[in-house]
């Protein structure tokens, strides 16, 4: 799946609805609530994760995805050294480095960008809908 930061994965974009987003995926393989009653879908097969946040009506805000098969820039990143991956993403300059003890993660606010590494390796990556003037940005207009 190819990532487009800002918009979403491929053709499913920040701002669609779960309805909008089954008629595109399907059925999701597991739903859940989170403790802020926002709604998760999982698809194991994409092994992909989308969170439609309840404060914005259940709109997709944010994708987490583990595919080694995704794409982003143009370059296939997943399972690939931190470093070396991010001499591919030489568009995306600002890192901010956060370590969590197994794992670290390495942000990009421009883009709403996570690259989630453990043992060195870019194990999955998270990317969420921009806010800008405390207001969301969806590249989904209607629904």
């Amino acid at each position: 799946m190819k990532i487009i930061p800002k918009k979403g994965v491929e053709n499913i974009l920040f701002g669609m609805k779960c309805k909008d987003v089954e008629s595109i995926l399907g059925k999701p393989s597991k739903m859940l609530d989170d403790e802020d009653a926002n709604k998760i879908y999982l698809y194991n097969q994409h092994k992909l994760a989308l969170t439609f946040y309840e404060d914005e009506g259940f709109r997709l805000g944010y994708i987490t995805i583990a595919d080694t098969a995704t794409s982003l820039f143009g370059h296939k990143i997943m399972a690939c050294n931190v470093a070396d991956a991010k001499k591919n993403l030489a568009d995306v300059q600002k890192w901010e480095f956060e370590d969590f003890d197994t794992f670290e993660h390495h942000f990009n606010e421009e883009n709403w960008l996570i690259l989630v590494v453990e043992f060195n390796e870019i194990v999955k990556i998270e990317i969420g809908a921009l806010i800008v003037n405390d207001q969301f940005v969806w590249a989904f207009k209607s629904s």
